[in-house]
């Protein structure tokens, strides 16, 4: 299976203004398919801002992600964009994948809520695995605070994926989850995984960067610390096969043991 090329956003954003971050995604997904990419990965709430209290509620009225569509036929570049949604009633914290040709192919609600910023204004997803088949790979979507917790990843990982991206939004004192939890994530699972950060600030949020792009076998293929960035990494299914197999966690699993609650 061939490898396709992936694209990962570090940015500050716009924080409060859609019309401005949405130019900032016409760009980089220019760039992006300028560099052979077949999919560009953008931070947490990347079409709004994070940290912006009662305005992502307003800003999800003016349904976001539909100018994205075209913006990825234009390019001809597949998207996923962190913006925030109504669906239901409830706003929430959702990663949206979008085709080349512009089309939502899934969409996966944060179901880990990060302290008083996620639950003071997001309802929480009710779905574990998101995923979506794109140039060969299964991808899988989750949310900054989602992949810190390793059953996600491993149910993820257990679903077939093989590509985990995900748009955070991880702020001071914890770079050591981009730095140590991340590349644990992709060997624990023999999986890729993106992590694409913000950087700057918002409000009393200050943001680590950091953001990356890990291998199968724990290493960064791309990185970036705080700077903005575009980061470009191959993303090849055979790699990911090979270590599957020299490092079969995911078949060695046993799952025939009682849990503590079944005893």
């Amino acid at each position: 299976m061939a490898a396709f090329r992936l694209a990962c956003l570090q940015t500050a954003g716009t924080p409060g203004d859609l019309h401005a971050n949405l130019a900032e995604l016409d760009r980089a997904a220019q760039r992006a398919a300028e560099a052979g990419a077949g999919l560009l990965v953008t931070p947490e709430l990347f079409l709004t801002g994070y940290d912006i209290g009662e305005l992502a509620g307003e800003l999800a009225r003016r349904n976001p992600v539909e100018p994205c569509a075209g913006i990825a036929a234009r390019h001809g570049i597949a998207l996923v964009v962190g913006t925030p949604l109504l669906r239901d009633g409830n706003l929430v914290n959702a990663a949206v994948f979008l085709g080349a040709d512009g089309a939502v192919r899934a969409e996966h609600h944060k179901i880990q809520l990060f302290g008083d910023l996620d639950r003071s204004r997001f309802t929480p997803g009710d779905r574990a695995v998101t995923a979506v088949d794109h140039e060969g790979v299964r991808i899988a979507l989750l949310i900054c605070y989602d992949v810190e917790f390793p059953e996600w990843a491993r149910r993820a990982a257990l679903d077939g994926a093989q590509l985990i991206v995900v748009p955070t939004a991880q702020m001071t004192p914890f770079a050591r989850v981009a730095e140590q939890v991340v590349p644990v994530r992709a060997w624990e699972n023999q999986v890729y995984v993106c992590y694409a950060d913000r950087i700057g600030r918002e409000r009393d949020t200050t943001y680590v960067g950091r953001s990356s792009v890990v291998a199968p076998d724990g290493t960064r293929i791309a990185h970036a610390v705080e700077e903005p960035a575009l980061l470009l990494a191959d993303i090849d299914p055979d790699r990911v096969r090979r270590a599957q197999r020299d490092n079969p966690y995911l078949t060695d699993l046993r799952t025939d043991l009682p849990t503590g609650r079944d005893r």
